[in-house]
């Protein structure tokens, strides 16, 4: 039998389902290093295709906890004594440094990479952001990737890490040591780019401040998310669709100060049919949502990790065109896209679920975790083979 004609009898060479991506959360604040998220993306490796891979780490930075983490990429050399200017004009420079890494010939021209330690001096805030240091921060973040002077500030949170770049998920965590990293909190992804270049700075996760997200799909409504979010003061300069998923987390959940589960209704929004059948109550809220923020509903098939401070979001699209596997052992939460590099990680597991789709799994610091209700849960067996 031929196997590649009956799994691609249409000869469509488009894979519709790849990208894999997995976040483990420790909800006592329990610092673990990378090992495990490693362990887990790379059981996931066949999802990608090498044209990305990248990790977040929440907590790792404990002696500069304080700081904004800049974390800089390169594309031309040269410009780094222009970018250390305008950090020092608009910040306290803490500490700089090279983001350790070693040399691999697997990975094809990669980038100079810094990490900047940074205070933002409360006098420099301009009267118009009010006092608002994250928002000053947003703003010098736009202005610098914006600029054409060949650096883009691709991480920006206080204690939080991102690493990323062209290659395979294995490879990315030996280039950047991601073992020699703990944190209370994971991301990680295996990218399998469809629509948009792979270059390291296209990359999963995409962040701002502490927020990073991790995603699998393709964002249809890329264009009028993208146009709203610029009326908003974000710019999209990664040239990959993710990237409008953690400016539209920022604006929602920070800006906005909309819950998690409200933000959600915002970009997994119910059907029309669904909203006719609610409550009056829940009726007047989604048909506000959905006529206030438009242009934020996210239509395509996804799955994504949000990721930020204390807190790790896990949503699919309402109808779930990608997976989404949860599962909780002790204090630790899994998202992943599949149950195999969950249980390779820890094979006895308390919980295992489905996520409903649209609905978002949370994981936060000091609550316990229990799957939501209407999830679907399978049986919890003992430890079983998983392929390595």
């Amino acid at each position: 039998m031929n196997l590649t004609a009956l799994e691609n009898r249409y000869g469509d060479d488009k894979v519709y389902d790849a990208c894999g991506l997995i976040g483990i959360m420790d909800v006592s604040g329990e610092r673990f290093s990378g090992r495990d998220i490693v362990t887990g993306i790379t059981n996931m490796e066949e999802r990608g295709n090498g044209l990305g891979a990248g990790f977040a780490v929440y907590g790792c930075y404990p002696e500069y906890a304080d700081c904004y983490a800049f974390h800089v990429m390169f594309t031309e050399p040269d410009s780094r004594p222009q970018v250390e200017e305008f950090l020092k004009e608009n910040f306290i420079l803490v500490h700089a440094e090279r983001v350790p890494s070693q040399s691999m010939s697997e990975l094809h021209d990669p980038p100079a990479i810094w990490r900047y330690f940074l205070h933002v001096d409360v006098k420099r805030i301009p009267e118009e952001l009010k006092g608002d240091e994250q928002e000053y921060v947003v703003d010098k973040v736009m202005a610098l990737n914006t600029s054409g002077i060949g650096a883009y500030i691709y991480g920006s949170g206080k204690d939080t890490g991102v690493f990323k770049g062209v290659g395979h998920p294995g490879q990315i965590a030996e280039y950047f040591r991601i073992e020699e990293y703990e944190g209370y909190l994971w991301t990680a992804h295996a990218r399998f780019p469809t629509n948009t270049p792979g270059w390291w700075g296209g990359a999963h996760p995409f962040a701002l401040l502490d927020w990073t997200v991790v995603h699998n799909g393709e964002i249809s409504s890329y264009g009028a998310n993208r146009r709203y979010l610029e009326m908003q003061g974000y710019h999209c300069t990664m040239q990959t669709d993710t990237e409008v998923m953690a400016y539209a987390a920022d604006l929602l959940m920070r800006r906005h100060n909309l819950p998690v589960e409200v933000a959600a209704k915002v970009m997994a929004p119910p059907l029309w049919i669904e909203i006719e059948r609610m409550a009056s109550e829940d009726q007047a809220l989604a048909r506000t949502l959905r006529q206030v923020y438009s242009s934020l509903l996210i239509n395509g098939p996804f799955t994504i990790i949000i990721a930020r401070q204390g807190e790790m979001i896990g949503l699919t699209d309402r109808i779930r065109l990608r997976p989404l596997t949860a599962a909780a052992k002790g204090d630790r939460l899994y998202l992943s896209s599949e149950e195999a590099p969950i249980r390779l990680i820890s094979p006895e597991l308390d919980w295992v679920w489905t996520p409903v789709g649209g609905q978002p799994v949370v994981g936060r610091l000091g609550q316990s975790i229990e799957p939501p209700v209407g999830a679907t849960l399978s049986v919890v067996t003992p430890a079983y083979a998983c392929a390595a």
